[in-house]
């Protein structure tokens, strides 16, 4: 079975078969092939696949995403940003970068990232004389803060496929990587600024002027907040503070802007329910497969084979690094994380490392592979929106890419960088 599965699943995806429809075609067909089973498994297991609570978490921080960008709350945060950072030396790039980590916590999602708020960096950022394919790579880099930076849509599903950790705990444990993240860029930003000679700037505001930019963007900086405080609080469990995210979005839009009309949301309802449908596709397809793989005994085989190779937790943190970034550069990093989680899991408890460090390791390695060729999803977002060659794209991603990669290294060596903030709150191993 596990020769059908494996040959079917890679036969499928070289024939350029969506990820998802791979996973399910070649699950059902091993398990028809085989025989050991009823055929009735496999719809059984695409239901039980989104048949979970925590799981409806997902839709509802995708609907509050677009209802926060309905409002026009976007604007708000790249005047603020712009005010904050745009008189530094490559001003719009560190705009740039700045609007995607406040973003990242209202969407979850480097895809809305990419597709809103970087399609307009992107478009000011031409206008104001950088290269065109440098902005779209900057914006497409910059897109890949919003799964770390809660809330996250990835860590979501890597909570509900692994036991040994909670959403809340990952939350928690995925802020300073993501501020580390938005740090690096930046400084890869002022680098090839000075490089290409990028010095447009705009003028310092006043500070009454950059009060009244942070007052305006308060209601989108207040979402994470609310989100965290309640969680953390005990207000709410992390798929309410879903619920009540898009409540708060509403209430924004609806009562305090005023810039979300009633005609307006049934637009916003139906872009998010084709959103969430695709992710639930995803995570329903998966299911099969992931089945499929635990009852072949697959992780335990690849926890022994690593073990028998080390018995280091930071080769064998190396040796698990090396495989995803291979799988988040030719998979889809949605169905990567369902696939790798229950596979590596078991390196945690043999090789005794920190749950949250290991999670957060997988996470920002697959969240990277969003814009490493040759998948690179949300480099081709950008090049769709910005009418760029992908090869361009690619070549002015590559250092900005590196500035990640440093981030990534500094997380597996260090495990502080990830369990520090969740300790402190009680989210210990």
């Amino acid at each position: 079975m596990t020769v059908i599965l494996f040959a079917v699943f890679f036969v499928t995806l070289a024939a350029g078969l969506p990820v998802a429809l791979t996973m399910g075609l070649s699950g059902m067909v091993a398990v028809l092939v085989d025989g050991r089973f009823p055929a009735l498994v496999v719809p059984q297991h695409l239901f039980n696949g989104i048949s979970s609570f925590p799981l409806m978490a997902v839709p509802f921080f995708v609907l509050a995403a677009d209802l926060m960008t309905a409002t026009g709350l976007t604007g708000s945060l790249m005047r603020f940003a712009n005010n904050l950072v745009g008189h530094i030396r490559g001003g719009l790039g560190h705009v740039n970068v700045l609007v995607s980590m406040l973003f990242a916590g209202v969407s979850g999602s480097a895809l809305a990232d990419a597709a809103g708020p970087g399609a307009i960096e992107m478009s000011m950022m031409r206008k104001a004389g950088y290269s065109p394919a440098y902005a779209g790579a900057l914006s497409a880099t910059t897109a890949t803060i919003g799964p770390i930076i809660p809330p996250s849509i990835l860590m979501v599903i890597y909570a509900i496929s692994d036991a040994r950790v909670t959403v809340a705990g990952l939350f928690l444990a995925g802020i300073l990587p993501g501020l580390l993240l938005g740090a690096a860029l930046s400084a890869m930003n002022h680098w090839v600024s000075i490089r290409h000679g990028y010095v447009f700037r705009s003028q310092r505001p006043a500070f009454r002027e950059l009060a009244r930019s942070f007052l305006g963007a308060c209601p989108a900086l207040g979402l994470p907040f609310v989100i965290m405080a309640g969680i953390l609080g005990g207000i709410f469990t992390p798929t309410e503070a879903a619920a009540v995210a898009v409540a708060y979005s509403l209430a924004i839009g609806l009562f305090l802007s005023r810039t979300l009309k009633i005609k307006d949301i049934l637009n916003v309802f139906i872009k998010s329910g084709v959103t969430s449908a695709a992710v639930l596709l995803i995570v329903s397809m998966a299911s099969i497969f992931s089945w499929l793989l635990t009852i072949l005994q697959v992780p335990q085989t690849v926890a022994s084979s690593i073990g028998t190779i080390t018995d280091s937790p930071v080769v064998a943190m190396i040796l698990v690094a090396g495989l995803v970034f291979f799988c988040g550069m030719v998979i889809d990093t949605l169905p990567a994380l369902i696939i790798l989680v229950p596979v590596l899991g078991p390196l945690v408890d043999q090789f005794h490392m920190d749950p949250l460090h290991f999670a957060m390791a997988v996470v920002l390695n697959l969240t990277i592979g969003l814009v490493t060729p040759p998948v690179g999803p949300v480099l081709f977002v950008m090049s769709t929106v910005g009418r760029i060659r992908f090869e361009d794209l690619v070549k002015e991603a590559s250092p900005l890419i590196a500035a990640e990669m440093v981030v990534l290294i500094a997380v597996i060596s260090v495990p502080a960088i990830s369990t520090t903030i969740p300790r402190i709150f009680g989210f210990t191993h």
